[in-house]
């Protein structure tokens, strides 16, 4: 059964031009072509990622966040309550009234207790500011540095300014180191992103980065595998020209360097749409879609490949969406923040006069104002 499926996988027509057989991307006269076995090393490369990356955040990102005076929140801690803790771990973090009324009854604390012991407990479960930071300078230091690898491996390219030289001599276009390089690279990057993702932040469209990063593993193999690396590096370039100033206003927002962080999220904002909605459907998918055909009969790679640009082009939209929301407010005079990021809740000036906090058995004197401190966990 495994050998028919495996078979069937690697039909010949499911990722080829119609007359052509895997055979014909065979090595030969001094041509290299692009092997499935090679994305295997891939997935050592993310792990040495998330070495990296721990190293990183521990002795670059850390002491840089103390250099730009990067200051924790204080935040009040939840008093232990066994009988709230259940109902937050087992049913829900935001009780509904009834809900809040009930615990208020079987724990002796009043409804204000209550609601007030649920915004607490959400609080110490948000990102500190250093986690959020060392994340940021993290991937800033990898788009960047991704971004100016994918110019040098495309400046001296025909197909950088001409798409239609993507398609010259389609399959048979031999694999160059540097685009070798470049793919194993990224790829391993979004492994390791993926590997990462339970202990990273988590942020309102968590979903939609979770999809972002699966269709661009399946994007990067995909191509990879049929031999559309030209074009691959060019989506790969698209996509890590504006990242990486992203995470830099992120870094001067959570350093506190509001007009740094703003004047930096409207180039971020020109170069994304630019980017994403005009050069990365105007050119690449026009390229994927219309120049193909008018060599080869459409086959099943053609579609598949074009769709998960599609899905791309979709993520991108609402994206968009968000940064527009943005920058509506810094136009109108607000502050610009990470709409994606799930924002702290304050406790209410009033509550933290009284002397009360809870206990299992109902309020006792307390209330210290504490820092909390949630470490970034290994990844």
């Amino acid at each position: 059964m495994f050998q028919t499926v495996y078979s069937y996988f690697w039909w010949d027509r499911l990722w080829l031009p119609v007359n052509l057989t895997w055979a014909d991307l065979e090595d030969c006269d001094g041509r290299v072509y692009a092997k499935a076995s090679d994305l295997y090393i891939s997935i050592p490369c993310a792990f040495l990622f998330l070495v990296v990356r721990r190293l990183f955040e521990t002795y670059i990102a850390t002491p840089l966040a103390r250099a730009l005076d990067v200051k924790e929140k204080i935040r009040l801690r939840a008093s232990p309550n066994p009988l709230l803790e259940h109902f937050y771990a087992t049913c829900t973090k935001r009780p509904k009234q009834v809900d809040v009324e009930s615990l208020s009854r079987k724990s002796g604390c009043s409804a204000r207790q209550v609601e007030r012991w649920f915004r607490r407990r959400r609080n110490q479960d948000r990102p500190s500011l250093l986690k959020k930071f060392r994340e940021a300078s993290w991937r800033f230091t990898f788009y960047l540095l991704a971004f100016i690898a994918g110019l040098a491996v495309l400046l001296d390219k025909p197909w950088f300014y001409d798409t239609q030289e993507v398609w010259n001599g389609f399959p048979k276009q031999t694999m160059l180191p540097s685009q070798y390089w470049y793919y194993m690279v990224e790829l391993g990057f979004y492994w390791s992103l993926l590997f990462s993702v339970a202990s990273d932040v988590k942020r309102k469209d968590f979903k939609e980065q979770i999809i972002h990063h699966m269709a661009t593993v399946t994007l990067i193999s995909f191509s990879w595998c049929a031999n559309y690396i030209r074009v691959g590096t060019l989506v790969m370039a698209v996509h890590d020209a504006s990242d990486y100033l992203l995470e830099l206003a992120k870094m001067f927002n959570y350093a506190g360097w509001k007009e740094t962080c703003n004047n930096i999220f409207i180039v971020f904002a020109a170069v994304f749409i630019v980017t994403r909605l005009i050069i990365f459907p105007f050119w690449i998918i026009h390229c994927t879609w219309v120049y193909p055909v008018q060599t080869f009969p459409a086959f099943f790679g053609y579609y598949f490949f074009n769709a998960m640009l599609v899905i791309l082009q979709c993520l991108h939209v609402f994206w968009t969406y968000l940064i527009l929301g943005m920058a509506y407010k810094f136009l109108t005079g607000k502050l610009v923040a990470d709409e994606r990021s799930d924002h702290e809740e304050p406790d209410l000036s009033e509550e933290e006069n009284e002397d009360t906090t809870l206990t299992t058995n109902g309020p006792i004197s307390n209330g210290h104002a504490i820092l909390n401190n949630n470490h970034q966990k290994a990844d």
